[in-house]
């Protein structure tokens, strides 16, 4: 398993607001990723970047309160499931399910101290 990229995410029902604070501080638009959760929940995530380098997502979601994860994309995302749930990850999905779309397949797991990962794998063609 290879760790692509790493950088924080804030998930949230208010993004617009959570993305102009980013923007005022330098941070632009790198893209956009809509998706639609298998239980029809509407996700989109703003990926944005400073010129320093430094990269934060904020994504629209439902949550009763705004989360901080870490984004961390890998090469291989079943191999790394597997690696973090033998370090006592679980899927926040009870059921285990994966957020799959045409360009990425992702997850929420948390550790047993608590922290979050939004384990992710990009899809290319």
């Amino acid at each position: 398993m290879k760790i692509t990229s790493f950088h924080p995410l804030i998930v949230t029902k208010d993004a617009a607001s959570v993305t102009r604070v980013f923007e005022a501080l330098g941070f632009e638009r790198r893209h956009t990723i809509n998706a639609v959760e298998n239980n029809g929940t509407n996700i989109t995530s703003v990926s944005m970047k400073d010129a320093n380098g430094f990269c934060v997502d904020v994504a629209q979601a439902p949550a009763p309160r705004d989360l901080s994860l870490i984004r961390m994309n890998v090469d291989d995302f079943d191999e790394a499931l597997e690696f973090l749930k033998a370090k006592g990850f679980r899927n926040v999905k009870a059921t285990g399910e994966t957020l799959d779309t045409a360009t990425n397949k992702s997850a929420m797991v948390v550790s047993p101290s608590g922290f979050a990962f939004d384990l992710c794998q990009h899809i290319k063609d």
